[in-house]
């Protein structure tokens, strides 16, 4: 077919660029079929298991690229539900070889077998409608190419008849979005914090016997150890492992039943339980019917709940990364308490530099999420009426967000903090250095004189001991008793 023909419309270098992305035959050598929807026929790639109305979303929605396609969780997620849609409603009078066909292609979406039949972008209808009859166009044509029929003809497996039986796309689209986030979150996120939690609780463990001066403003503190330091780091993660937790249950309900507007037109009683049961039985995550599927439809609070918990975690890792190559900072010129692993060489122009690369990495992935936070928050306040119109941007950014995060740790543990080593010796020069350690004097000689001996030590660049000494405040005996940094490090015990 002369390609200048495809669709009635003259080829368009994007129009070509893009069918270059969904075959691999040339351009010119390309075969279509003809598809229909209710504006009328298309023709469609022969090699694409898509219908018309995908093909017309490429056709009116060319934002972004393959860049911007729907993510991989939520089209793998769309198989979940379609194949218990199918399952269920073969219980309701469903053909039983329509409803087995529809199960068999829909395990393939599962599989990612059919990932390449999916070139919609994020950038469409804000209720994700063309990616729902997506998901059913591809899924009935592999139903019905199963079954021995023709492609694009409809039969015997219709993608709104048959596949998106007693659905709307305005109830599959939030299912789908939060099946996917569900399953990221417990397969991929959970475990990857918790990684970075254990290793860098091996590491304060490791570090319980070092000494260190503390900062606080960005100038010296009091003593602690470099473990009670890592403590806070092992803390953090901790609660931000409980936070994302805490959103689970809230992901759990599913707004599959409530079809157009929340009212479960064109349902039968019991779908959206026994929907929310197959997809509990498939994913093996605890899934139920939401309880009011009106706000399941025009409100995403879960969702942004959700992102909101990753925002806590990405701040978390912010804190722990910078603090980390602040404290690795130097080699000579920084402050240069912890050792960082080597990883690859640091500058094109400096010889020998090696810098903090997984810090980097990791905080730049932080601006990142709390970026997408922000976008979110905007999306989830955007629910006019009946329907929250802004599904696809807010599902992407959750799921961008949460592959973020779980690759960052577990690059930044294996990369960076198993490595880290404590520098002892830089660490003892710095702390007894600090005039912080005047502090211990309180108790003896009261606030306003252990000032006196700070500023008269810094004014004059002598020590603690020498500037109390030489004030009369106390004699170098006393000193000694006084000021031990490893008596510093908590309170003291009562007598």
């Amino acid at each position: 077919m002369n390609i200048l023909k495809l669709n009635a419309v003259k080829a368009s270098p994007v129009m070509r660029q893009q069918l270059r992305a969904f075959s691999a035959a040339p351009v010119w050598a390309q075969k279509f079929r003809s598809e229909a929807d209710t504006f009328g026929n298309l023709q469609v790639p022969a090699d694409r298991y898509w219908g018309a109305q995908t093909q017309r979303s490429l056709q009116n929605f060319d934002i972004g690229g393959p860049t911007e396609r729907m993510p991989e969780p939520l089209i793998k997620a769309f198989g979940v539900l379609k194949r218990a849609a199918a399952t269920v409603n073969m219980t309701y009078g469903l053909d039983q070889t329509v409803g087995q066909a529809i199960v068999k292609a829909a395990d393939e979406v599962i599989e990612g077998k059919l990932l390449d039949h999916f070139p919609l972008v994020v950038w469409q209808t804000g209720s994700g409608t063309q990616t729902n009859m997506n998901v059913n166009e591809v899924i009935s044509n592999r139903a019905i190419e199963l079954l021995g029929g023709e492609l694009g003809s409809k039969k015997p497996v219709h993608p709104n008849d048959h596949v998106n039986m007693s659905q709307s796309s305005n109830d599959t689209f939030p299912t789908a979005m939060h099946v996917a986030a569900a399953i990221e979150i417990n397969q991929r996120l959970i475990p990857a914090v918790t990684l970075l939690r254990d290793a860098i609780e091996a590491k304060s463990v490791e570090f319980k016997d070092i000494i260190k001066i503390g900062r606080t403003h960005l100038q010296d503190a009091t003593p602690l150890t470099l473990g009670q330091e890592f403590s806070g780091y092992v803390q953090q993660l901790s609660y931000g492992i409980e936070r994302v937790q805490g959103t689970l249950p809230r992901l759990y309900n599913l707004a599959q039943g409530g079809t157009a507007v929340g009212t479960g037109l064109n349902t039968r009683e019991g779908f959206d339980v026994k929907v929310a049961e197959a997809i509990s039985g498939i994913t093996k995550l605890p899934f139920k019917t939401a309880p009011n599927k009106f706000e399941a439809l025009a409100a995403h609070d879960a969702i942004v709940e959700a992102h909101g918990a990753l925002n806590v975690l990405a701040v978390s890792l912010m804190k722990i990364a910078n603090d980390i190559r602040f404290l690795g900072s130097g080699p000579r010129c920084g402050l240069g308490e912890l050792n960082l692993p080597e990883n690859e060489p640091g500058s094109s122009i400096m010889p020998g530099k090696v810098n903090p690369t997984q810090c980097e990495a990791m905080t730049m992935v932080c601006s990142q999420v709390m970026g997408n936070n922000t976008t979110v928050s905007v999306a989830g306040s955007n629910g006019h009426f009946e329907l929250n119109v802004f599904k696809p941007v807010m599902i992407k950014n959750t799921i961008q967000s949460i592959r973020l995060l779980s690759d960052a740790c577990v690059s930044f543990t294996k990369n960076c903090v198993v490595g880290i080593e404590a520098n002892e010796k830089k660490i003892n020069a710095i702390m007894n250095e600090s005039l912080m350690l005047v502090t211990a004097l309180n108790p003896y000689i009261g606030y306003d004189n252990a000032a006196k001996c700070a500023k008269k030590a810094h004014k004059e660049g002598t020590t603690l001991k020498e500037a109390a000494i030489s004030l009369g405040l106390l004699n170098e005996e006393q000193f000694k008793e006084w000021v031990r940094p490893e008596l510093m490090l908590g309170p003291t015990k009562a007598k």
